[in-house]
């Protein structure tokens, strides 16, 4: 006779990007749930029984979650008594497969940046025919760095030890488009797969279908941090308005 059934309550956190949903699908489907993971990962318990998660509330593909729950039961050989909270967790993270997150070449970075400093023609930076004929391409980009962060995910991710970073452009106005190609371009150098010198070359070229194929940084991380005004723009502002 196998020991009774031992009930434990969950809490989980995930990117939903690269999941169909929180909820099982079938093993079949070219993108699984989050709790195909969790109940593949639990099996690792030895249960006497299959283990089945009990979620709590359901996500969308691609949402995000950074408390999610659910219940399970687990049952035992006999005389083997309940697994302690600590294992069940221990043994979840251990056999989980971790958010694949990359390491910046961080100096790299701040090394391709400075080339986008100052007054440029930005036509490779910004979308194709996104804009009339007639607006200017030249920018001037007054600030262009990368800079640790606290990360609104960080305090979530402290156990993996990961610094956050983030990219901060300051200019009177941009391009459509121009922060997330910028950001993805910088983002390719700190992942090895552009030489920081391709930015200035980028620029040099002043054609939008020179900027390599998926390389934009997604509209997700993008914030609009703040919005600035001198004197002279009040002043001409105000004199707009009588």
């Amino acid at each position: 006779m196998h020991s009774p059934k031992t009930r434990y309550l969950v809490f989980f956190q995930y990117f939903g990007t690269n999941y169909s949903g929180v909820m099982e699908t079938l093993t079949d489907q070219p993108v699984l749930g989050v709790q195909n993971y969790l109940e593949r990962a639990a099996q690792n318990l030895r249960p006497v029984t299959p283990i089945k998660f009990y979620v709590s509330s359901r996500t969308d593909t691609g949402v995000h979650a950074l408390g999610n729950s659910a219940h399970l039961d687990i049952q035992r050989a006999a005389g083997k008594p309940p697994l302690p909270e600590s294992v069940i967790v221990s043994a979840l993270n251990y056999y989980l497969k971790p958010e694949p997150i990359r390491h910046l070449n961080v100096p790299a970075v701040q090394e391709a940046a400075d080339s986008l400093l100052g007054t440029h023609d930005f036509s490779t930076f910004r979308s194709v025919s996104s804009e009339k004929p007639f607006k200017s391409p030249i920018k001037t980009l007054a600030q262009a760095d990368i800079r640790p962060s606290s990360g609104f995910m960080s305090h979530h991710y402290e156990y993996r030890g990961l610094q956050f970073w983030e990219l901060e452009f300051k200019s009177r106005s941009f391009l459509y488009r121009q922060v997330r190609r910028m950001a993805g371009a910088l983002v390719a150098v700190g992942q090895g797969r552009l030489a920081p010198y391709r930015i200035k070359e980028l620029l040099e070229i002043r054609d939008p279908l020179a900027y390599p194929l998926n390389t934009m940084a997604p509209a997700a991380g993008l914030f609009l941090k703040s919005v600035e005004y001198d004197e002279a723009d009040l002043e001409t502002e105000g004199n707009a308005a009588k």
